[in-house]
């Protein structure tokens, strides 16, 4: 089975956990896994030129694209046994560890709305639905609080406007890891 990891761009400022969270991974902790890389410092670049220039949400999502694109490059000169793939959907390699670029969806896909409300978290369940995944983790900078569903994880903010979306889209376990614990996302049903 197959582990969706999306490494928020938020532990840039925890260069040393998300360094060991990734060596673990390439190790192969977490069995068959795909990292999702947040876009970090350069998705924060593309919201103040959003801001300053004033372009489209559309052209600001295919910037956010570009900007985890850019954080793959990084982990994989961290982690050099990240395998880069790039339609993991339809990959036939063995490798354990692989790193997703989502560089093809810039050409758009009908089911990810273009908007700043689909962030990495929600692109991490989409490529979980896309690949049978098992389980989706998000690994934050902030620990969740227990017991909640994903309507309630927006709510806070921990977590994109369109997650509730597409956590009803996927079947598996979804997972947020912060720095002191593992929480499960609770299926909307059960809050």
């Amino acid at each position: 089975m197959t582990v969706v990891i999306k490494i928020g761009g938020s532990l840039e400022a925890d260069p040393h956990r998300r360094r060991a969270l990734l060596a673990e991974i390439a190790d192969g902790a977490a069995g068959r896994c795909i990292v999702v890389p947040g876009g970090g410092t350069f998705a924060a670049l593309v919201r103040a030129a959003q801001a300053r220039e004033g372009f489209s949400d559309a052209e600001a999502h295919r910037r956010a694209l570009d900007a985890m694109s850019d954080a793959a490059g990084i982990f994989r000169g961290i982690e050099p046994r990240l395998v880069q793939t790039l339609e993991p959907w339809a990959d036939t390699s063995s490798a354990t560890a692989r790193i997703w670029n989502p560089r093809t969806l810039r050409a758009g896909h009908p089911d990810i709305p273009e908007t700043w409300d689909v962030t990495s978290d929600s692109l991490a369940l989409w490529l979980a639905v896309q690949v049978a995944a098992n389980r989706c983790v998000l690994v934050k900078s902030v620990d969740a609080p227990p017991g909640q569903d994903a309507a309630a994880l927006a709510a806070l903010g921990l977590v994109d406007a369109a997650f509730p979306t597409f956590a009803a889209r996927y079947g598996g376990r979804i997972e947020i890891w912060g720095p002191g614990a593992r929480v499960a996302v609770e299926p909307r049903d059960a809050a």
